[in-house]
């Protein structure tokens, strides 16, 4: 059998005088797999244990029970080792295009350039060196990341780019290009937003926002608190973030008319040197709630119909317009409850029902692909 291995696989050969262990290369479509197996010490295959590279074991997801089942029922290692040839060129064939691994030079310059860069701006890098995140620190110490995707043929095709920014991430690259060079660019385009990141901090800081619960660097939008059932979105332009935002307010309709009709009537009053947040509270004759004067369970109500806060993303944004109720709804729940009421009618994109508490008329636009 020994004969027989050496001849078929050449480079696999005993570790130990008694044979229990071999290491060595198997190769299958012109490509080189490290591998070893142990086997105990009456040499049963039934018992062998199999340990392989990182490219292998990528390789091979997906058809591990199948190399289990020949380690166990082959009669021995040279038997294996055949069923293990077999099973790797399968698993390279369906592989499209029978994808190769980078050539040395690839790995070298990645790790020249890395270097010129410094390692200390590397988040993370995945097990086949194409997929990197770099991180980047602003001139206020807001940490970024940009994620780059190596191609086959870098640094000569240009790599794939993606960051988390509210606006398009542009990054120029030629020949002449480097992960330093497109750090450098990346930097260039968060510069760029540190004053609309600056303006949302302010908000997130001393406000309520109700949404985004976790918001991220590329969300503009910010549903701030004004007062139980009563709150406002806007949503910040990135390019001119002092500017006068797109202004929502949610909540029953007796109290949000007087706040929209002093948004209409004080919006020349709107100056693009002060703050948002101050504008806002200009604008609307009103001081926002705040974490170091109130608690969010105070507008953390819950729909009056599914019993809860948060429904999937959404949370309660429909509210009964009569003083004495003022029960929220997620807008969901509102529209099936009405929906299957036998009373409830409908008129274009608009349900029209009860409240479920006070029975006073109610109403909640049909959610978009229902019918």
């Amino acid at each position: 059998m020994n004969c027989l291995l050496m001849r078929e696989s050449p480079m696999i050969i005993p570790l130990n005088k008694e044979k229990t262990v071999y290491d060595g290369f198997i190769t299958v479509m012109e490509k080189d797999f490290r591998i070893r197996i142990s086997l105990p010490p009456d040499r049963q295959m039934k018992q062998a244990k199999l340990h392989c590279c990182w490219q292998m074991k990528r390789l091979l997801h997906g058809y591990q029970h199948i190399v289990k089942q020949r380690l166990q029922h082959s009669t021995n290692l040279m038997a294996f080792i055949l069923e293990l040839r077999t099973v790797l060129e399968a698993a390279l064939k369906s592989q499209a295009g029978c994808q190769s691994f980078s050539p040395p030079q690839y790995y070298s310059q990645l790790i020249t350039e890395m270097e010129i860069l410094g390692w200390d701006k590397l988040l993370f890098i995945d097990a086949e060196f194409r997929m990197l995140k770099l991180k980047a620190d602003d001139s206020a110490g807001r940490q970024h990341a940009i994620t780059v995707k190596l191609k086959s043929k870098y640094p000569t095709e240009a790599p794939e780019f993606s960051a988390d920014l509210p606006v398009p991430l542009v990054i120029t690259w030629n020949s002449q290009s480097t992960l330093a060079s497109v750090h450098s660019q990346f930097l260039l385009n968060v510069e760029a937003l540190s004053e609309f990141w600056s303006v949302l901090d302010e908000i997130d800081e001393q406000t309520w926002v109700l949404e985004p619960e976790k918001p991220t660097k590329a969300d503009s939008m910010r549903r701030i608190a004004i007062g139980n059932n009563v709150s406002i979105k806007v949503q910040i332009d990135p390019r001119h973030p002092k500017m006068l935002p797109e202004c929502c307010l949610l909540g029953a309709e007796h109290v949000v008319t007087p706040l929209r009709n002093k948004l209409n009537a004080n919006m020349h009053l709107w100056n693009p040197d002060c703050s948002v947040l101050q504008n806002m509270r200009d604008v609307l004759e009103i001081e926002f709630p705040s974490p170091s004067t109130h608690e969010k369970s105070n507008f953390s109500v819950e729909c009056g119909i599914c019993y809860s806060y948060r429904l999937e993303s959404a949370i309660p944004d429909q509210v009964c317009n009569d003083p004495r109720c003022g029960q929220p709804f997620h807008q969901v729940c509102l529209y099936e409850w009405l929906r299957g009421l036998p009373t409830s009618r409908q008129s274009f994109n608009i349900v029209f029902g009860e409240c479920p508490y006070c029975s006073k008329p109610i109403t909640v636009k049909m959610i978009t692909g229902n019918t």
